[in-house]
């Protein structure tokens, strides 16, 4: 397991010996878990305290759903539903802000209301412009593995070298932003649990998160209630269930619990409570020394 320090302006993420949390904060009409419960800004701020509370190390603010065959939404709108919430919650926590965006002028809106984290789930392909915010701003730069986009991203996602691919996919983001002036220490992976996978490829990817490793940077995993999840544990007899019925937040946590022994340093997650007992027990077994040899009996 490879440790990583990641540290910038008054933050520190310590990430290999205990695995962090990043809360999720929809202020969003549609998302597929929990759209519209946070639309309200005074409802997504007292939403983030709460997921500080109970144990979130960064909390993650996005104003645009990127649920399978989602449209877009405009920079003014995005800008409306995310920069009061952020500049509400800011002085409030003492745990980094992210700003889940592929807009760069939203994430640069972002920053100056006291966010800290740019979660770019394009890795750049929208607009490449965020890695100049991020690196004018000397803040980290989650660089996400996507197919396609969100409207397309589900229309039959086909690979010949799954990891592979999306290894190499990332890898060029990073040298991307690198050129255009991030630090190789601020950027973090996400190999994109649902976005542009089929269910086969997200148990994949977390079996064998490893595989990332070479690329050398913290790695994100987000499986958080998603729809491979529903599938695994609904009834033969329902089409989908809701992503809050509590059998689904059971199953992301043993995905949460996967990821951890297989690697990720950070986790993205709805449900933070269950999340930080979970990864209290997997961080345990993951650091769990070697007994030794093994006896006779």
């Amino acid at each position: 397991m490879q440790n990583y320090l990641v540290h910038w302006k008054d933050f520190k993420l310590e990430l290999g010996p205990s695995t962090a949390i990043m809360g999720i904060v929809n202020v969003t009409p549609d998302s597929f878990s929990d759209g519209g419960l946070y639309l309200r800004h005074e409802d997504a701020v007292a939403h983030g305290l709460q997921l500080v509370q109970k144990g979130a190390a960064i909390l993650d603010i996005g104003g645009e759903s990127t649920r399978p065959f989602s449209d877009p939404v405009s920079l003014e709108q995005e800008l409306e539903r995310v920069i009061p919430v952020i500049e509400r919650l800011a002085p409030q926590v003492d745990v980094p802000i992210s700003i889940d965006t592929t807009k760069a002028a939203v994430a640069k809106a972002a920053l100056e209301a006291g966010a800290s984290i740019i979660n770019d789930i394009s890795a750049l392909r929208l607009d490449p412009e965020i890695a100049d915010v991020a690196a004018q701003a000397g803040v980290p730069l989650i660089l996400m593995h996507m197919k396609g986009t969100p409207r397309t991203m589900q229309v039959n996602p086909q690979y010949d070298d799954l990891c592979g691919e999306i290894a190499q996919f990332l890898s060029r983001a990073i040298d991307q932003a690198t050129e255009r002036g991030v630090k190789r220490r601020l950027i973090i992976i996400d190999p994109g649990i649902g976005f542009g996978k089929t269910f086969e490829h997200n148990l994949q990817i977390i079996k064998y998160l490893e595989r990332f490793r070479w690329l050398d940077a913290p790695i994100l995993v987000g499986p958080s209630r998603k729809a491979f999840i529903r599938a695994l544990v609904k009834d033969s007899n329902e089409k989908d269930i809701p992503a809050n019925r509590p059998e689904v937040i059971t199953g992301t946590q043993a995905a949460v619990t996967a990821a951890v022994l297989a690697g990720a340093h950070i986790v993205r997650v709805h449900d933070v409570g269950q999340a930080l007992a979970t990864v209290k027990v997997a961080d345990a077994i993951r650091s769990a020394p070697d007994p030794g040899p093994p006896g006779r009996g």
